[in-house]
């Protein structure tokens, strides 16, 4: 029997199997799972997939790249999210129909400069901003205690230099669940902790000076809560855009710091 799945078009994949993969050089400072991406992205916008076109299975790619079966699962899942692939369940994976253009696409392992950063704050701003409003109106007391302990392990890790990324995503992320509406959800836990900044620009990690940028963020994280606590949604809003903003603002701050720093190592006069 055969197990060929037709492609969104209706129309069956080819019979033969893709020709063996040969690994491409991976790109220095990506992660394995991106790099896997980023070749089975190459082929496919190549043609060297098609669409309904089966993928190699999990075995044959840990082979061929030399990674773990995790590494690979994660590429898999990357590529899923991307719209790229679909994988059912005990036949295979096989290449999709290319998206139509202008359909909503943000890779989260793209999201590595600054500029990047600034960009997705932009989009925090609009999306959060309402998210923190809806969640004040539908929020369940079991999703506000959720929130409280995402801000008291925040607060904790803060005192003992500990992780502060995960309870920071934990927090947003939850307030995106209390609207009731997945697709806030579905688009926060794509991007994942990416999203917070000072996951990726160094020059945010160097700016705390004894916990204060931290604390201040925690503070702002507060007043968020307490509106949404209250069932106050234009306070919630308001905070939530305050936070953003002001990440948006410490960031710029934390460029600017890094940028004369820079000119000063160099020999080049500070402007």
């Amino acid at each position: 029997m055969s197990t060929a799945v037709p492609t969104p078009d209706g129309s069956a994949p080819p019979a033969s199997a893709p020709a063996p993969f040969v690994a491409r050089e991976r790109q220095r400072g990506r992660g394995l799972a991106h790099s896997l991406v980023d070749d089975f992205s190459a082929r496919i916008r190549d043609g060297a997939l098609r669409p309904g076109d089966k993928l190699p299975t999990e075995s044959a790619i840990m082979q061929a790249f030399g990674v773990s079966r995790t590494v690979v699962r994660e590429a898999l899942s990357k590529l899923q999210a991307a719209g790229l692939v679909e994988t059912h369940h005990g036949i295979g994976t096989f290449v999709l129909q290319p998206r139509a253009a202008g359909v909503f696409r943000l890779d989260a392992g793209d999201i590595a400069t600054s500029v990047d950063v600034l960009a997705v704050l932009e989009l925090r701003i609009s999306l959060e901003t309402e998210s923190a409003g809806l969640a004040a109106m539908r929020r369940t007391e079991e999703q506000l205690q959720a929130m409280r302990r995402a801000l008291d392990d925040f607060e904790a890790n803060v005192a003992q230099a500990g992780d502060t990324v995960a309870p920071d995503f934990r927090f947003h992320l939850q307030i995106a669940q209390s609207t009731g509406n997945p697709y806030f959800a579905d688009i926060m836990s794509h991007l994942g902790t990416t999203i917070i900044p000072r996951t990726r620009i160094n020059a945010l990690r160097n700016l705390d000076r004894g916990g204060e940028y931290l604390s201040r963020v925690n503070r702002e994280h507060e007043e968020i809560y307490a509106a949404i606590a209250r069932r106050d949604p234009e306070s919630a809003r308001a905070a939530m855009r305050i936070h953003l903003t002001n990440s948006r603002e410490r960031l710029r701050v934390a460029q600017e710091a890094a940028r004369q720093a820079q000119q000063g190592g160099d020999g080049n006069p500070s402007r």
